[in-house]
């Protein structure tokens, strides 16, 4: 073999081979990713915005964005509402971002002043004047049946103190009572006049733990009866208890036992002649509201409450029987009443600005 073909037989063979499409693309990708990015971050801000706005507020926006709402159609920069500021000129941009929510307070002078203007811009609401007339004839009714309450109030405290002396008249007039004057404590509540029947200890009222009184306090709520049957005040039966717990696992509490013998009591000043319809209401307050709250076993806790209630807690049509009458009277008599009645003036701001119908406040 020749020297030249051993050559060409270890001479390396070298293929090249051409990748097609190579080279840098111009990052058009990025572009669009960009906007693909930019698309979703509005769009998680549109819903954050749609979370933490109110229905009146998305509407307001709305009707911002709205070529053919009134509000944007009028020559005044914003739209009015949420969006609405001060303008320097009738088509001038917002010249103020912070907006008032009330009201000026008025001038303190009446001359050269312009007439009291609404929200709109226009002339106030008669009905306005008519509401703040209204209320001023409210008060009025009120004062009168407030005044009427103190008189009411007066006349009782009258009957209380004469009530209370009968009663105790009573019990020093009949022998067999006179020495339970130590039982009876009489004093005045928010409610009205309170008369109690109180034990001391070892001179119970009723049995321990029974509801069967003793003969002399069925007389003593006799004596009771007989002096406030005559007055109008309705009535309000109350039994309370001691803090002496009955035993373990026993059905029959102390709130039984207090109900009880209110029951009883209110049966006895029945019988005695006192009209039913006086009865408010006969309760039974177990060991809740203690003479003695610093001692709640003493027995003076054990007691029967006879409450007098305040005619205008029970009889409120008694402070109202003419309210409706008096009210069509002043309301009748109003243009004479409120002739001079004006609306509070407001100061309209001085230059070229002025306010756009926006009633919400943006720091």
């Amino acid at each position: 073999m020749s020297d030249e073909e051993e050559t060409e037989e270890l001479q390396p063979i070298i293929v090249k081979k051409i990748k097609k499409g190579g080279g840098h693309h111009g990052g058009a990708w990025k572009v669009a990713y960009a906007d693909f990015v930019t698309a979703m971050m509005a769009f998680f801000l549109l819903l954050w915005l749609l979370n933490v706005t109110t229905d009146e507020q998305r509407n307001a926006i709305a009707d911002y964005f709205d070529p053919t709402h009134p509000k944007v159609s009028q020559s005044q920069s914003g739209a009015g509402g949420i969006l609405g500021g001060l303008s320097m000129t009738p088509q001038g941009s917002m010249a103020s971002s912070s907006q008032n929510i009330n009201r000026p307070k008025p001038s303190g002078s009446k001359s050269g002043s312009a007439q009291p203007r609404n929200e709109d811009g226009g002339e106030n609401n008669p009905e306005k004047n008519m509401d703040q007339k209204e209320k001023v004839v409210v008060k009025r009714v009120e004062s009168k049946k407030e005044q009427k309450k103190k008189e009411l109030r007066a006349k009782e405290s009258e009957e209380f103190k004469k009530a209370e002396e009968a009663i105790k008249q009573a019990i020093q007039e009949n022998p067999e009572l006179s020495q339970l004057s130590q039982h009876l404590i009489i004093d005045m509540t928010p409610e009205g006049l309170r008369i109690q029947i109180v034990d001391q200890e070892g001179q119970p009222m009723f049995p321990s733990g029974s509801a069967r009184m003793y003969d002399k306090t069925r007389e003593l709520l006799t004596k009771i009866a007989d002096v406030i049957k005559p007055m109008p005040n309705d009535i309000s039966v109350r039994g309370h208890t001691d803090s002496t717990p009955y035993g373990p696992g026993a059905e029959y509490t102390n709130w039984e036992l207090s109900t009880d013998r209110a029951n009883a009591s209110r049966r006895v000043m029945l019988q005695a002649g006192l009209p039913l319809d006086r009865l408010n209401n006969v309760m039974g307050k177990a060991d809740t509201e203690h003479l003695l709250p610093d001692d709640p076993t003493n027995a003076r806790n054990r007691r029967i409450s006879i409450i007098l209630l305040h005619e205008d807690i029970t009889k409120p049509e008694l402070l109202g029987d003419d309210e409706e009458e008096e009210f069509g009277e002043e309301t009748d008599a109003s243009s004479d009443a409120f002739e001079e009645y004006e609306a509070p003036e407001v100061q309209v701001p001085i230059g070229t600005f002025r306010r756009t119908p926006g009633a919400v406040q943006f720091p």
